[in-house]
């Protein structure tokens, strides 16, 4: 049964993916600055990373976010489904960046309900990280 309709859900949704979009995004710089060892390939995950946040700040404030958090009761919690499995390093970036690409993507769509602006800004950031995620596997997969 759902809590609550309207802005607390989107609220909801906007702070989980911000959430899943930069941890995902944390995980492959770590594939980057220490397995890659590239300064270059680090820095523009750790930018998009940033552009995420600073969108995020566009959206809704971040109290605003954090109010409609409920992480003990999130019916999400407890879906593993393959998040245990990983058989390497490459297995690892692929699953973040994945997670990345959903989430961005998530954010678009519920970002066209607030602010058109920002909607296209993570258009534009997850073509961007189609174009990193390329580059990335071609060097670690």
């Amino acid at each position: 049964m759902p809590r609550s309709t309207g802005k607390n859900n989107i609220d909801r949704i906007l702070d989980a993916n911000i959430n899943r979009a930069k941890e995902g995004l944390r995980v492959c710089e770590e594939v980057t600055r220490f397995i890659l060892e590239s300064r270059s390939l680090t820095a523009s995950l750790k930018n998009i990373r940033h552009k995420v946040s600073s969108l995020a700040k566009r959206l809704s404030p971040q109290a605003k976010l954090f109010s409609g958090r409920d992480s003990a009761k999130d019916t999400g919690r407890l879906v593993y489904a393959a998040e245990l499995k990983r058989k390497d390093i490459c297995d690892i970036f692929l699953a973040n960046i994945q997670r990345v690409k959903e989430s961005v993507r998530v954010l678009e769509e519920f970002s066209k309900l607030i602010n058109i602006k920002a909607a296209v800004s993570f258009k534009n950031i997850r073509y961007e990280v189609y174009e990193l995620e390329k580059k990335i596997a071609q060097k670690i997969c």
